[in-house]
């Protein structure tokens, strides 16, 4: 390893292997090959698995997790000042300027107030159709490629900040229900519309996302908490049927089913005898 390329904690050294990579005669082929597009779906798997890491609170995970999510805006950064577009001191600067713009409370004399983030995202908004000569949309620039539950929730809270938006948990409850009541009427159906059964699913899984943010829950987070729960207890399944000999294919739901209420009852013990929750999860639904 040559002496310029040995790790340092300086961000120029990343930039500097980034560069080293992208070199058109001596950089890696794999590198040379990628353009934004092919990139993106590595920045968003970065991201959760960010996420995944803070969730098993894994603090080594974390760090090294957070180095390839920096990588991620490193090579994008690099991809843009190859065409002339920007380069990543442009990202830095970027964001520095919005974050002392957002918090004048902070960076300068005024005072806080509630819903002060909020109105300053929309005055860039605002600044941006402007400068393209477009009208104002409330629900401009949400990202498309945002996770359904994430991006349904996004879309809510614009919308509320104008009155569009139910006035308390019971409301949405009631429209949780009729969107599954429509469900039912839609599955009973001879032949079963599958257009129509997938837009009252979205209708529902939008109602619950509402509900969860009226509660205050992370729809995302509670559904990742609700997969290990389940992965956990059908693991529990797979090992209890090791050990009796028996194959899972050929166990039947019955079986299943009584291990399966065998695994909540051990977390419920667990729980009780104070060992603490297990991952993941408090629900012993």
């Amino acid at each position: 390893m040559s002496e310029e390329m040995k790790p340092s904690r300086d961000i120029g050294r990343l930039i500097e292997i980034m560069a080293a990579l992208r070199h058109p005669v001596t950089g890696c082929p794999w590198d040379l090959e990628q353009t934004f597009a092919t990139i993106a779906p590595y920045t968003i798997e970065e991201a959760y698995e960010v996420a995944d890491a803070i969730e098993r609170g894994d603090m080594d995970a974390l760090r090294g997790e957070l180095g390839d999510l920096l990588f991620q805006s490193v090579y994008h950064a690099r991809l843009a000042e190859e065409t002339g577009a920007f380069a990543f001191g442009d990202v830095v600067e970027a964001i520095t300027t919005k974050m002392i713009r957002r918090h004048p409370h902070v960076f300068g004399d005024a005072v806080a107030t509630r819903g002060f983030w909020e109105r300053s995202k929309a005055e860039e908004r605002k600044a941006r159709a402007a400068a393209a000569g477009e009208p104002v949309g409330l629900l401009d620039d949400v990202p498309v490629t945002l996770p359904g539950l994430a991006r349904a929730v996004k879309l809510q809270k614009r919308a509320a900040t104008v009155g569009f938006d139910w006035t308390d948990p019971e409301t949405v409850l009631d429209k949780v229900r009729e969107e599954t009541a429509e469900i039912a009427t839609e599955i009973v159906a001879s032949p079963v519309d599958a257009d129509r059964v997938e837009d009252e699913i979205g209708d529902l899984l939008f109602a619950v996302a509402n509900l969860a943010r009226h509660l205050e829950v992370d729809p995302d987070a509670a559904l990742r908490r609700t997969n290990a729960k389940f992965e956990r207890r059908f693991r529990h399944i797979e090992r209890r049927l090791a050990e009796q000999g028996q194959p899972i294919a050929t166990a039947g739901l019955e079986a299943m089913e009584a291990l399966w209420i065998e695994a909540k009852g051990a977390e419920r013990g667990a729980l009780t005898a104070g060992l603490g929750e297990p991952a993941a999860s408090r629900d012993d639904s």
